[in-house]
């Protein structure tokens, strides 16, 4: 009876990391959803511009009210600016790939930024490129040429929009590493929301014509803001609660769910060659998570 009781137990932080990594992935579907939504009224500096404004006000509220705000510095300045250009990039061509190529393939492109983190991790943060690093990423390389399958009549600037933009997502990622080293993560998101709100201001400002959203539109900036900002908490949350290994395999979920939404909701077709390309590079993915595991458990 109390083997039973314990192995219950047991099973508790998994499903508990599998809630929040569910969370993640609504939350990350919404996002393309509702950035598909208003990009027939706003364009992606101007849908970057009212979102970081929205998460300004979320991140100073929050910081109040948890007490954190004395956490804000200004000593790592050239790391924050590096850093958001690079998840500015990445986000306005995420952005731009919602309208111009299926959602489901979008997601499969971003998929690759742990690929990337990989290869520019040696550069960046010092860290060792192994062997097993090296096949994921090759194996992944593949699934990448499965999901475009590059040629005259399947190449399109879309395409080339998701696959920059999950480079930009993975240069996001390491420096947000770096950062990590010496600052909270009051003090990143602080400056990711106001970074991100300036670029935006300047970017959707150049032509001097910066349309406002209209009160449909409002509500689809709020949840693009708000979902944001949880994903990252889930996937944040749920990484803490049980072992990566365990529960990023959830995030695979975001494909067949947007692809079930494009089908429904926008008449997309269903591609095969997305999902077995996909299947490839989160194998890659789920190898090198599992190899790293067992590497840190082993020592």
């Amino acid at each position: 009876m109390s083997t039973n009781l314990q192995e219950a137990a047991g099973l508790d932080p998994v499903i508990k990391g599998a809630l929040w990594m569910l969370g993640a992935v609504t939350c990350f579907s919404s996002m393309a959803v509702a950035g598909r939504a208003v990009s027939f009224e706003l364009d992606t500096f101007e849908i970057m511009l009212y979102r970081s404004l929205i998460g300004v006000v979320l991140v100073i509220v929050i910081a109040s009210l948890a007490g954190t705000r004395r956490q804000i510095t200004t000593r790592s300045m050239p790391l924050h600016l590096v850093r958001n250009i690079s998840h500015f990039t990445g986000q306005n061509l995420w952005f731009y790939a919602l309208t111009v190529i299926p959602l489901a393939q979008v997601f499969a492109m971003e998929f690759t930024s742990p690929l990337w983190v990989i290869l520019l991790s040696p550069l960046v943060l010092g860290e060792r490129l192994t062997k097993t690093r090296s096949i994921a990423a090759i194996v992944g390389f593949c699934g990448i040429l499965i999901v475009t399958r590059p040629s005259p009549d399947t190449f399109n600037l879309g395409i080339l929009a998701a696959a920059t933009a999950a480079v930009g997502f993975a240069g996001s990622a390491i420096f947000t590493k770096l950062l990590t080293r010496t600052e909270t993560i009051t003090c990143i998101l602080f400056w990711l929301v106001i970074m991100q709100a300036t670029f935006g201001l300047l970017c959707a400002g150049f032509d001097g014509d910066i349309a406002l959203p209209s009160a449909a539109t409002l509500p689809w900036i709020v949840l693009i803001s708000c979902a944001g900002l949880v994903a990252h908490f889930c996937l944040t949350r749920a990484l803490q609660i049980a072992p990566a290994s365990v529960v990023m395999p959830f995030d695979f979920l975001r494909l067949p769910l947007i692809a079930i939404i494009g089908i429904l909701f926008y008449n997309e077709a269903l591609d095969i060659f997305v999902f077995l390309g996909a299947a490839v590079i989160f194998g890659a993915n789920y190898y090198n998570i599992l190899s790293e595991t067992r590497a840190v458990a082993a020592k």
